[in-house]
């Protein structure tokens, strides 16, 4: 949508012997893969694998303690402008569903004459076009998640990253979000995201990352990391028993 920004595709992401330790305590080690565009990437694992620091790190948020993460593309200008996240609980400002949006496209410099189109496209694309005019901290959970959505993808991102996006929805929000998150990957946005929804990594997984206790166990597909995972632990928790 924003013609100003460069075509360069930022991926693949390269993610190389990534470590990141508080006080001496790591809490993801050795971390290696990498992404490419297209397959719908899922980070999965138990509470506490390293599932939320390993996106945090890659998105920029956090800096590794020890290793390297690298974009394509990266020497010819920044990569923050081609990638966004959403967390697992969104801030959103005291504004409207539509002014949330407009906000993000006035940090990116989009013109004032393109806005009110773009706004109106982002709504329609989560089903929340009837709510531009509403306060965002009135929605609903499912709603603010969406309009979340919304306002990061109406900057083109070519990598999306969602932190557990539908963790505290129920089952109606869970599918609403999860089918807007399908229409993003096919109109071309690379996702990639966090959960420990079983049912929700088979229903949308193309490629699996599944850690525990910081250190990345598989990276396979969706289809062969539930039909034949290679770990213990990866079989374990797919059985449903606990892991620490």
């Amino acid at each position: 949508m924003n013609s100003a920004l460069p075509t360069a595709s930022i991926l693949p992401l390269r993610v190389s012997e990534v470590s990141y330790a508080v006080k001496g305590k790591y809490l993801v080690q050795n971390l290696s893969f990498e992404l490419s565009n297209g397959p719908l990437t899922i980070l999965l694992g138990p509470n506490g694998a390293g599932k939320s620091i390993t996106l945090r790190l890659c998105h920029g948020l956090l800096q590794p303690t020890a290793g390297e993460i690298q974009w394509e593309n990266s020497a010819s200008g920044s990569t923050r402008g081609h990638q966004a996240m959403v967390f697992q609980h969104p801030v959103l400002l005291r504004r409207s569903a539509a002014q949330n949006i407009n906000y993000a496209l006035s940090l990116r410099k989009t013109p004032r004459k393109e806005r009110p189109e773009l706004i109106r496209a982002a709504l329609e694309k989560v089903g929340l076009s009837a709510f531009a005019d509403q306060p965002a901290r009135a929605l609903s959970g499912g709603e603010q998640q969406r309009l979340a959505l919304a306002r990061a993808w109406v900057l083109q991102p070519q990598i999306l990253f969602l932190d557990e996006p539908t963790s505290t929805l129920d089952p109606a929000a869970t599918h609403a979000i999860e089918e807007v998150i399908r229409t993003f990957q096919k109109m071309g946005t690379k996702i990639v995201m966090t959960t420990h929804d079983l049912g929700q990594a088979r229903r949308l997984a193309d490629e699996i990352l599944f850690l525990h206790q910081g250190r990345l166990l598989e990276h396979t597909s969706g289809k062969t990391f539930f039909n034949r995972p290679e770990s213990l632990e990866a079989r374990a928790f797919i059985s449903g028993e606990l892991l620490w």
